[in-house]
């Protein structure tokens, strides 16, 4: 075992085509931060819908409940999702609001062993 995370599968983010990998638990905001990189996001629980995006390819689960008011039956079915909060089922592909830019900021992160 080399106590690293295990890997629960990866995110490709459109447009910018950037594919990274998600560990078990970790929402996609989360992964894109763990890489490097930055995204629209404002309150990381779903409540301000800031980060929502386009599941184009995939599934995602949300272990805690969003509330109907926050993204509704309707826009779940159109394939919208809240990536501060989604968790990828294996292999996903989401698309960026307009609004939003995938950014990177710096190199890798990877916590002290």
């Amino acid at each position: 075992m080399s106590g690293q995370p295990e890997v629960s599968g990866a995110v490709r983010i459109l447009p910018a085509g950037v594919r990274l990998t998600v560990h078990i638990g970790e929402t996609i905001v989360d992964a894109v931060r763990r890489h490097g990189y930055r995204t629209r996001y404002c309150c990381r629980r779903g409540g301000c819908r800031a980060c929502k995006a386009d599941l184009v390819e995939g599934e995602v689960g949300y272990p805690v409940p969003i509330a109907e008011s926050v993204l509704s039956a309707e826009e779940r079915a159109a394939g919208k999702c809240l990536p501060c909060r989604a968790q990828p089922a294996g292999e996903v592909v989401i698309r960026l609001s307009e609004k939003d830019t995938l950014t990177r900021v710096f190199g890798t992160f990877r916590p002290a062993s």
